[in-house]
């Protein structure tokens, strides 16, 4: 129920008394309070007030954010929601709604892209109905709240109410009602939606990180998950600087650009399998294979504020590395594990090049001089698939490694000679015609490539049933420079991890 939201906006504003009892025009809920940074200054604190139109102006009720913080500040109002008559006591479906949009609005506005104007239109009745729709109101207030606070607020008011907001809009309340946000949103929206939180991340992390402060609290990776027609999906966002480092001892980019241009990024990634059930006479098999395995690493800021602080958005990670453990945890029901890809030696090809050069020399030397020349090539595949089963648990890992070397890049670090070679594999690694990337720096694994199965052999008795599955995944993001002469290398890792169901009722 919306209630367990702490604050609990559409729980305070639907139960507001009706509007002529209001001994006031305004009533507040405390969004956040904070212990004031000086004994001498009284506590802040933010709120969101209801406000009602003077009885002599059209009926309207506004709604706003503001702070007490030494003196009153408005860092939010909304437009104003008219009322359909005088008589009007409480707001009504059509009234939430037009708030509801108005929020949206509110929060994509403060992303990236100045230059367009996002537009979201509520996308129909059937997500009123139920707990849904006052679940995902609170999460879309409590995103506008916590940007407000990042951009809006006076500083020494931000520290204690931010490590508040981002407690709740990371509670697993919040992570359930983003799934019922994303679907009313829509893929292009959900795109926007998380490049303006994680820009907002971004910044009041290097915010923190300037006064040498590490925010707290639980990790900013959004992540879900869905399923649908024999489809598996997990879709994930997180701003690059919140990833963990490989080697927390390493020392940040010197080169303020260059740091810059490694900050301002964010990862999205994206998780499809494909599963089928078939029945057999003492058994089931279920069988997932590879649908889409995609990573991208994608500027949180425009082109050119990019080129103007950092060195443009190429200067980047890129992945390196892949991990997938797929667990059912019903371990009773499961008779065995089979995995289609072998381990194998990745495939080299040789080419020996000889060449034999001949001279005569003037009268007066010897003769014939002669010299005997051997080059040899070896050209292997950047990234390595493999399987492995631990128990139940089926592992699926994609390595990227050095062309130079044949290292693991994610679990290695290259000399400083070889990155100021201007030629080395991983320099202009987007426009390269023998880049492991996209144009973008991204990678895709699709089926025709990794499409090897694992199959699960499950008791008959388990017909009927819905098992659960977990979906566990680490993602690697290193960075060599691309264009740029620096020394400066790192990797990046997160992690995630989500649960779906496969019913075992019905088979082609």
């Amino acid at each position: 129920m919306a209630h367990n939201f702490v604050p609990d906006a559409w729980g305070w504003i639907s139960s507001l008394p009706p509007f002529s009892q209001w001994r006031t025009n305004t009533m507040s809920l405390c969004i956040c309070a904070t212990s004031s940074p000086s004994a001498s200054s009284q506590p802040a604190s933010m709120s969101l007030s209801a406000t009602k139109s003077p009885p002599a102006q059209p009926s309207h009720l506004t709604f706003s954010i503001s702070t007490n913080y030494r003196e009153p500040i408005f860092l939010w109002t909304s437009k104003p929601v008219h009322l359909k008559t005088k008589a009007q006591q409480s707001l009504d479906e059509q009234d939430m709604v037009q708030l509801f949009v108005d929020i949206v609005n509110q929060v994509l506005r403060y992303g990236p892209d100045n230059s367009s104007k996002p537009s979201f239109r509520f996308p129909g009745a059937q997500h009123l109905h139920g707990g849904s729709f006052s679940n995902a109101f609170n999460i879309v207030f409590l995103s506008l709240a916590f940007l407000v606070c990042i951009y809006e607020a006076p500083r020494d008011l931000r520290r204690g109410c931010l490590d508040s907001l981002r407690t709740q809009l990371t509670s697993p309340k919040c992570r359930g009602a983003a799934k019922t946000l994303v679907k009313m949103l829509g893929t292009n929206l959900e795109d926007q939606w998380m490049q303006t939180m994680n820009l907002a991340v971004t910044n009041w992390m290097v915010e923190m990180r300037s006064s040498h402060h590490a925010p707290r609290a639980a990790s900013p990776l959004f992540s879900y998950a869905l399923q649908a027609s024999g489809l598996w999906k997990v879709q994930l966002y997180c701003p690059v600087i919140a990833m963990g480092m490989e080697d927390p001892a390493a020392a940040a980019a010197q080169d303020e650009r260059l740091l810059f241009s490694l900050t301002y990024q964010q990862l999205e990634g994206v998780v499809q399998l494909a599963y089928k059930t078939v029945r057999r006479d003492n058994w089931i098999d279920i069988e997932v294979k590879v649908d889409n395995i995609r990573c991208d690493v994608d500027p949180l800021v425009s082109e050119t504020l990019m080129a103007e602080r950092g060195y443009g958005s190429e200067e980047k990670h890129f992945p390196s590395r892949v991990m997938l453990q797929i667990t059912p945890m019903q371990q009773t029901d499961v008779l065995s594990v089979s995995v289609s890809k072998s381990s194998d030696n990745p495939t080299h090809e040789f080419g020996i090049e000889k060449g034999f050069e001949g001279s005569f020399d003037p009268p007066n030397s010897f003769g014939l001089k002669a010299s005997v020349a051997e080059s040899l090539t070896l050209a292997m595949k950047p990234w390595k698939f493999e399987q492995s089963v631990h128990g139940n648990t089926a592992t699926l890992n994609w390595f990227l490694h050095d062309g130079m070397n044949g290292r693991e890049v994610c679990a290695s670090k290259p000399s400083k000679l070889s990155l100021l070679q201007p030629r080395a594999w991983f320099r202009d690694r987007y426009s390269n015609a023998y880049r492991p990337f996209t144009k973008q720096g991204g990678i895709i694994f699709a089926r025709d490539e990794y499409g090897d199965s694992v199959n699960w052999k499950v008791c008959g008795a388990a017909l009927g049933k819905t098992m659960d599955w977990e979906i566990r995944g680490w993602i690697w993001l290193t960075y060599w420079p691309n264009k740029q002469r620096t020394s400066h290398s790192e990797t990046r890792w997160l992690e995630f991890r989500e649960c779906l169901q496969l019913p075992l009722t019905k088979f082609p």
